[in-house]
C-alpha cells in the first residue's frame, strides 16, 4: 500500500514525477549524463526552464509584464528579498501565522512595518477581518496559507496598494488574479516539486523603485534579466516541477 507523508516539509509527489525525474538523473534526454551533471546552460536544459515558465504563465493566466523566476533559498529567503526590492519607507503586513510573523520580522530591518491585524492572541486560529491597510504603504504582504494552523485565504483581496503574497503550499489550488499582485512567491515542496526551488512571479515595472543598493543575488532584476540563469539554478527540482 502506498505510504503518505502528512508531516511538515516535503509532501507526496505523483509517482510519475518521481519516476521521470529518477530516469533523468540516470540519463538526461539520452545524453549519457545525469541531470545532476549537466550544465544549467546546456542546450538540452534551457527548454526545461522555458517550458516550466510557459506552463506557469498558462495555468495561472499570468498577464504580460510579469516574469516567472526559479530561485534558491526557499520562501524564507524571500522574506528579506521582498523588502530589499520593494520597501522604501513603509510596508503593511497581515500577521496570520508563523511564516507571516517571520516575514514581518525580516522586513523591519528595511523600514517601518505596520502590522495591520493579527490573530496571534488566539494562536492564529482565524484570519482577521475589518482592518485598514495604510494607503501610503509601499506594499501589503499576506500569507495565503498558514500551514501550521490551517487557516487559508481563499480569494484575492481588494486593496488600493500593491500586494505581495507568500503562496507556499497553496499555489495552483485555485484561480488567482495575478494582476492584483506585484509579487507572488513560495517554496515548491508542498504541491509543486521537491524542496530546493522557490518560485517567484514578479511584476517587472514594480522593480527598480527603491533607492537602496540591492546586492546582486538579492535583486529580482538580476534574475529577470538572466532568465533565472544568473547562477546555477536547482536543476533537479525545476525538472520535477515540469513533470
Amino acid at each position: 500500500m502506498k505510504k503518505h507523508n502528512f508531516n511538515a516539509g516535503p509532501s507526496i509527489l505523483p509517482r510519475e514525477v518521481i519516476e521521470n525525474t529518477a530516469q533523468a538523473i540516470l540519463d538526461f534526454n539520452g545524453s549519457g549524463l545525469s541531470l545532476m551533471e549537466i550544465s544549467h546552460r546546456a542546450k538540452d536544459f534551457q527548454p526545461v526552464v522555458d517550458e516550466a515558465v510557459a506552463l506557469f504563465k498558462e495555468l495561472l493566466n499570468i498577464p504580460e509584464g510579469y516574469s516567472v523566476l526559479f530561485l534558491g533559498g526557499g520562501a524564507s529567503l524571500e522574506f528579506c528579498m521582498v523588502p530589499f526590492n520593494f520597501l522604501e519607507k513603509k510596508a503593511a503586513y497581515l500577521n496570520t501565522g508563523v511564516w507571516a510573523k517571520k516575514a514581518m520580522k525580516e522586513a523591519k530591518a528595511f523600514g517601518e512595518v505596520i502590522e495591520v491585524a493579527s490573530s496571534a492572541e488566539s494562536t492564529y486560529t482565524y484570519i482577521p477581518k475589518d482592518y485598514t491597510v495604510p494607503a501610503d504603504a509601499d506594499y501589503f504582504h499576506i500569507t495565503t496559507n498558514n500551514t501550521i494552523y490551517g487557516t487559508e485565504l481563499k480569494e484575492d483581496l481588494d486593496v488600493n496598494i500593491p500586494v505581495v503574497a507568500d503562496m507556499s503550499s497553496d499555489i495552483f489550488s485555485r484561480p488567482i488574479d495575478v494582476s492584483k499582485y506585484i509579487c507572488i512567491y513560495g517554496g515548491a515542496q508542498k504541491n509543486l516539486a521537491p524542496s530546493g526551488v522557490t518560485f517567484v512571479i514578479v511584476k517587472n515595472d514594480a522593480l527598480g523603485k527603491v533607492s537602496r543598493n540591492i546586492p546582486t543575488m538579492l535583486n529580482y532584476q538580476t534574475h529577470v534579466d538572466s532568465g533565472s540563469m544568473f547562477n546555477t539554478p536547482p536543476v533537479v527540482p525545476i525538472y520535477a516541477a515540469l513533470q
